[in-house]
């Protein structure tokens, strides 16, 4: 099987109505159950939710020499928010699960899969 990552993106500055606790509770019961049906399916590898991208750090080498920097790599409104790492039969299968990732937490959902390097 290959593996996919299934990257989850935001928008900077793109408003969404705040959610209520009771909300932001289901929100998360929602996740955690389709997490579990990933893990009986058999297509969880690894899953993450990422912090801000004003927390980031930029490691480049000049010279040389490691040069570090605050914030993000690039200039951009849309940010990586979180992904999941999951082993599907082909790609369609593959977007299958996106699909139903993007429906769940309603943001768009990029696919991508893993270099596969004969032999390696």
């Amino acid at each position: 099987m290959a593996k996919y990552l299934l990257s989850v993106h935001s928008v900077e500055g793109e408003v969404r109505e705040p959610m209520t606790d009771e909300e932001m509770q289901q929100s998360f019961k929602q996740v955690m159950a389709f997490q579990e049906e990933m893990k009986s399916a058999g297509v969880w590898v690894f899953g993450g939710r990422l912090t801000e991208p004003a927390t980031a750090t930029v490691v480049r080498m000049s010279e040389g020499k490691a040069l570090t920097t605050d914030g993000p790599f690039a200039e951009s409104r849309e940010h990586l928010g979180g992904f999941y790492i999951i082993e599907a039969e082909d790609l369609d299968a593959a977007l299958g699960w996106a699909t139903r990732t993007s429906d769940l937490i309603g943001r768009p959902i990029e696919v991508r899969p893993f270099w596969d390097e004969p032999g390696a």
